[in-house]
């Protein structure tokens, strides 16, 4: 059965109406007797008259849907574009489900509440962009001060609609987070400053209002967060201002401690009571501080200084009339430091110089003293200069003095006996041997070192006035000489027991040891009238003694006698028994060569 209301079912009613009608026109044509072409003429024009009907309709119809087509199109243009926005890739396929299937009004209606709720969601995504880009502003003028911030801001406002996808929104939050991070950090750090400057002040006795008000107002009172200046001029304002703080304090520590050097040396100078410096102990305690230690509020201000000041002025008058006692007492001093360094002070300050120039009112007492200061200070300077050679020089002389005893030591015969402290003295001989040993050694290394410091310092190491080198090149020489003739008389020796071999031999007997007084002559010569090596030291020696400094020093300064000792390394030779002298003694008419 056909459906009511399907096209079908219309067009046949359509058909079966216009039959009725055409039947009842012909009755009526018929009955008024209108001719056949006058019947096919209506029938003609009411074909016509249809056909316009019709194409109208049909007009109308395509205009409709191209009208639903447009709006469809802008529907889906409008919401790809709000997905694109928004990054909401994933209603698409929704949306083109069963499309081919759906009519235009279907279309239409299903896209429409789609772009109705991107358009709210768009709404509410630049509601945040502007929140969140308003907090950047702000932050950002607070920390660039305010300076070209809104132009660029609104450069990028209209590429921000373009792009409102939570990757972007995302991206805004964790610029705003850094900026937030960054802000936090530099009211962190403009607390430090602000802190730091006021700990200066406070030791410097300079107002902290006033200093930290001339880098930015807000600056005063910083506990208010919203009203302190974070921007880029202000913490470089605050740097400047603690690095001008902490020159001013350590310029003021060094006056400090200029004033406080010198009242230790006036009140050193002047011999001044405990209880003048006792009201001043306090700045003279500044000398053993470092800077970290000097937190005291007002201990480096003008008024402490120039009340210092003021008492080292009233020192100094005080020091004038008592010139002439310093200018000694420091001569003394300088004297003290070159004797011990062994230099020779600068004749130019000599006390009977010095005294008889102030006498005479030629030259100021305090020029005077501050010549002679100078001298002290250059001779600390060249003592702690020549303090590694003179170390070097100190071990030498020890090792001579070691020397001159084992020599004294193996002189001794009754060193080997069993008396009280001989195992001692037999223990410090070994040790004397190793140190002798090392003694031409330590005098290379001595001239080496010697030689390098004058290269480097362009001048000669003098020792008591006597160049040191020099002193070890005579040491070095006399020293060979000592050790030839040790040799020499070595071979002598062994020509002599060669000798005293050969009579045995020919006499099958020993000369008897009785005999050896007979033969020595008190001046050392034998009968043939050949000389004897003797092993005993004494003045006449062919060898000359090895100078030590000690030596050159004693000559030039009166204690010559006390070091004589020191200063003398005389020949190491071995004892002679009697009976060896004999036997030397029963053959002198032989020949020698022969044996050799």
């Amino acid at each position: 059965m056909m459906a009511i209301g399907s096209p079908t079912f219309t067009s046949v009613r359509t058909s079966t109406t216009c039959n009725a009608l055409l039947r009842e026109l012909q009755q009526i044509w018929n009955e008024i007797g209108e001719s056949e072409t006058e019947r096919d003429s209506m029938l003609i024009d009411l074909e016509r008259e249809c056909l316009e009907v019709y194409r109208r309709k049909v007009e109308d119809a395509a205009n409709s849907k191209a009208r639903l087509h447009h709006s469809v199109a802008a529907k889906e243009a409008e919401l790809a574009t709000l997905m694109a926005a928004l990054g909401e890739l994933n209603i698409r396929p929704m949306v083109q489900k069963d499309k081919k299937a759906m009519s235009l009004k279907e279309k239409l209606a299903s896209v429409t509440p789609l772009v109705e709720d991107l358009r709210k969601k768009k709404e509410e995504r630049m509601k945040q962009f502007d929140d969140i880009r308003a907090q950047i502003e702000k932050i950002g003028g607070e920390i660039s001060g305010y300076s070209n911030l809104n132009d660029s801001l609104m450069s990028n406002k209209s590429l921000d609609e373009h792009d409102l996808s939570l990757r972007r929104l995302n991206e805004y939050q964790i610029h705003l987070r850094s900026l937030q991070k960054e802000k936090s950090d530099r009211l962190n750090k403009v607390f430090e400053c602000v802190n730091e400057v006021h700990s200066l002040c406070s030791v410097l006795g300079l107002d902290f209002d006033r200093t930290v008000s001339e880098v930015h107002p807000s600056l005063h009172g910083v506990n208010h967060e919203q009203s302190t200046n974070i921007s880029n001029t202000t913490l470089e304002g605050l740097e400047q201002t603690i690095l001008k703080l902490k020159s001013e304090r350590k310029a003021r520590i060094r006056k400090l401690k200029d004033i406080g050097a010198s009242l230790c040396e006036l009140w050193n100078l002047m011999d001044s009571s405990k209880s003048d410096k006792n009201e001043f102990s306090r700045i003279t305690s500044i000398l053993v501080s470092s800077e970290s230690e000097i937190v005291e509020p007002g201990f480096l201000s003008m008024e402490t200084i120039n009340k210092a000041s003021k008492e080292v002025e009233r020192l100094t008058k005080l020091k004038a009339s008592r010139m002439k006692e310093l200018v000694m007492k420091k001569r003394v001093e300088l004297e003290e430091i070159c004797k011990m360094a062994h230099i020779e002070p600068d004749t130019s300050t000599s006390a009977e110089k010095s005294t008889a120039l102030i006498d005479s009112g030629l030259v100021d007492p305090g020029e005077l003293l501050a010549s002679i200061d100078a001298q002290i200070t250059k001779a600390k300077e060249q003592s702690m200069s020549r303090k590694e050679i003179m170390d070097r020089l100190d071990r030498w002389l020890l090792a001579c003095e070691e020397e001159n005893w084992l020599e004294d030591y193996e002189l001794d015969h009754n060193r080997y006996s069993a008396g009280r402290g001989a195992h001692i003295n037999l223990k410090r001989a070994e040790k004397a041997r190793i140190t002798v040993n090392k003694i031409p050694v330590m005098v290379d290394n001595l001239i080496n070192k010697t030689l390098a410091w004058e290269d480097e310092r362009q001048m000669l190491f003098l020792y008591d006035g006597v160049r040191l080198v020099s002193i070890l090149e005579d040491y070095k020489m006399t020293r060979q000489h000592r050790e030839e003739e040790k040799r020499r008389f070595r071979d002598q020796k062994k020509l002599q027991d060669l000798l005293l071999t050969e009579k045995e031999l020919m006499y099958g007997s020993k000369p008897s040891p009785r005999k050896t007084n007979s033969f020595r002559k008190p001046n050392g010569y034998r009968g043939n009238g050949s000389m004897t090596p003797t092993p005993r030291r004494n003045s006449v020696c062919g060898t000359p003694e090895p100078l030590t400094p000690r030596s050159y020093s004693g000559r030039s300064n009166g204690y010559f006698k006390e070091m004589r000792r020191l200063s003398t390394a005389p020949l190491n030779f071995v004892s002679i028994t009697k009976e060896d002298t004999i036997s030397f003694a029963s053959v002198s008419g032989s020949e020698p060569e022969s044996l050799l």
